[in-house]
Protein backbone atom coordinates (compact mmCIF):
# COMPACT_ATOMS: atom_id res chain seq x y z
CA UNK A 1 0.00 0.00 0.00
CA UNK A 2 2.79 2.44 0.91
CA UNK A 3 4.48 1.75 -2.42
CA UNK A 4 1.31 2.66 -4.33
CA UNK A 5 0.85 5.80 -2.23
CA UNK A 6 4.46 6.86 -2.81
CA UNK A 7 4.09 6.36 -6.57
CA UNK A 8 0.86 8.35 -6.63
CA UNK A 9 2.44 11.18 -4.64
CA UNK A 10 5.43 11.27 -7.00
CA UNK A 11 3.11 11.33 -10.02
CA UNK A 12 1.01 14.13 -8.50
CA UNK A 13 4.10 16.20 -7.76
CA UNK A 14 5.46 15.74 -11.26
CA UNK A 15 2.07 16.73 -12.71
CA UNK A 16 2.06 19.90 -10.61
CA UNK A 17 5.58 20.86 -11.62
CA UNK A 18 4.71 20.26 -15.27
CA UNK A 19 1.40 22.16 -15.01
CA UNK A 20 2.79 25.61 -14.41
CA UNK A 21 5.83 27.75 -14.63
CA UNK A 22 8.02 26.94 -11.67
CA UNK A 23 11.28 28.81 -11.17
CA UNK A 24 14.37 28.33 -9.07
CA UNK A 25 15.69 31.23 -6.99
CA UNK A 26 18.49 31.68 -9.55
CA UNK A 27 15.94 31.98 -12.37
CA UNK A 28 13.98 34.57 -10.39
CA UNK A 29 17.17 36.56 -9.90
CA UNK A 30 17.81 36.50 -13.66
CA UNK A 31 14.39 37.84 -14.62
CA UNK A 32 13.94 40.27 -11.71
CA UNK A 33 17.28 42.01 -11.71
CA UNK A 34 18.29 41.11 -8.16
CA UNK A 35 21.93 40.64 -7.25
CA UNK A 36 23.21 37.23 -8.28
CA UNK A 37 25.68 37.12 -5.37
CA UNK A 38 23.34 34.94 -3.32
CA UNK A 39 20.42 34.11 -5.60
CA UNK A 40 18.23 32.53 -2.96
CA UNK A 41 18.28 35.59 -0.66
CA UNK A 42 15.28 37.50 -2.01
CA UNK A 43 12.96 34.57 -2.82
CA UNK A 44 13.80 33.05 0.58
CA UNK A 45 12.97 36.36 2.30
CA UNK A 46 9.63 36.50 0.43
CA UNK A 47 8.90 32.97 1.62
CA UNK A 48 9.79 33.83 5.23
CA UNK A 49 7.57 36.94 4.98
CA UNK A 50 4.60 34.86 3.77
CA UNK A 51 4.58 36.48 0.33
CA UNK A 52 5.34 33.31 -1.68
CA UNK A 53 5.77 29.57 -1.23
CA UNK A 54 8.09 27.02 -2.80
CA UNK A 55 7.95 23.29 -3.35
CA UNK A 56 11.06 21.21 -2.73
CA UNK A 57 11.99 18.83 -5.53
CA UNK A 58 15.27 16.89 -5.70
CA UNK A 59 16.98 19.28 -3.31
CA UNK A 60 15.88 22.46 -5.09
CA UNK A 61 13.10 24.87 -4.12
CA UNK A 62 10.78 25.77 -6.98
CA UNK A 63 8.75 28.97 -6.74
CA UNK A 64 5.49 29.50 -8.66
CA UNK A 65 6.23 31.70 -11.66
CA UNK A 66 2.50 32.29 -12.09
CA UNK A 67 2.62 34.29 -8.83
CA UNK A 68 5.34 36.70 -10.00
CA UNK A 69 4.05 39.85 -11.69
CA UNK A 70 6.07 41.05 -14.70
CA UNK A 71 4.60 44.56 -14.17
CA UNK A 72 6.43 44.78 -10.82
CA UNK A 73 9.73 43.26 -11.99
CA UNK A 74 8.60 39.77 -11.00
CA UNK A 75 7.72 40.45 -7.38
CA UNK A 76 5.02 38.22 -5.84
CA UNK A 77 1.48 39.35 -6.61
CA UNK A 78 -0.16 40.70 -3.43
CA UNK A 79 -3.10 38.30 -3.63
CA UNK A 80 -0.74 35.36 -3.09
CA UNK A 81 0.09 36.58 0.43
CA UNK A 82 -3.64 36.79 1.15
CA UNK A 83 -4.19 33.20 -0.06
CA UNK A 84 -1.20 31.97 1.94
CA UNK A 85 -2.61 33.67 5.04
CA UNK A 86 -5.96 31.93 4.51
CA UNK A 87 -4.31 28.51 4.24
CA UNK A 88 -1.63 29.06 6.94
CA UNK A 89 -1.49 25.98 9.14
CA UNK A 90 -3.90 24.12 6.86
CA UNK A 91 -1.85 23.31 3.76
CA UNK A 92 1.84 22.64 3.36
CA UNK A 93 3.74 23.88 0.30
CA UNK A 94 2.77 20.86 -1.81
CA UNK A 95 -0.84 21.21 -0.68
CA UNK A 96 -0.76 24.82 -1.86
CA UNK A 97 0.73 23.76 -5.19
CA UNK A 98 -1.99 21.13 -5.67
CA UNK A 99 -4.70 23.67 -4.82
CA UNK A 100 -3.39 26.28 -7.27
CA UNK A 101 -3.05 23.67 -10.05
CA UNK A 102 -6.49 22.09 -9.58
CA UNK A 103 -9.70 22.99 -11.37
CA UNK A 104 -11.88 24.92 -8.94
CA UNK A 105 -15.65 25.07 -9.43
CA UNK A 106 -15.80 28.25 -7.35
CA UNK A 107 -13.71 29.82 -10.12
CA UNK A 108 -15.84 28.62 -13.01
CA UNK A 109 -13.81 25.40 -13.41
CA UNK A 110 -10.57 27.34 -13.85
CA UNK A 111 -7.36 26.82 -11.90
CA UNK A 112 -6.50 29.38 -9.20
CA UNK A 113 -3.04 29.80 -10.72
CA UNK A 114 -4.64 30.95 -13.99
CA UNK A 115 -6.68 33.69 -12.29
CA UNK A 116 -4.29 34.84 -9.55
CA UNK A 117 -3.17 37.95 -11.47
CA UNK A 118 -6.29 38.71 -13.49
CA UNK A 119 -8.93 38.06 -10.80
CA UNK A 120 -7.11 38.03 -7.47
CA UNK A 121 -10.18 38.73 -5.31
CA UNK A 122 -11.96 35.67 -6.73
CA UNK A 123 -8.94 33.47 -5.95
CA UNK A 124 -8.77 34.74 -2.37
CA UNK A 125 -12.53 34.15 -2.02
CA UNK A 126 -12.14 30.59 -3.36
CA UNK A 127 -9.45 29.93 -0.73
CA UNK A 128 -11.69 31.35 1.99
CA UNK A 129 -14.56 29.16 0.78
CA UNK A 130 -12.38 26.07 0.93
CA UNK A 131 -11.27 26.82 4.47
CA UNK A 132 -14.88 27.49 5.48
CA UNK A 133 -15.76 24.06 4.17
CA UNK A 134 -18.04 25.21 1.37
CA UNK A 135 -18.62 22.31 -0.97
CA UNK A 136 -18.63 22.92 -4.70
CA UNK A 137 -19.90 20.33 -7.09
Amino acid sequence: MKEVEARMTAEARNAVLESGDWLTAAQIVQISGFSATNPSDQPTKWKEDGRIFAVPHRGVDYFPGYALDPATNYRPVDALAAVLAVFRGRKDDWGLAYWFASINSCLGSKRPQDLLMSEPARVVAAAEDEVAGVLHG
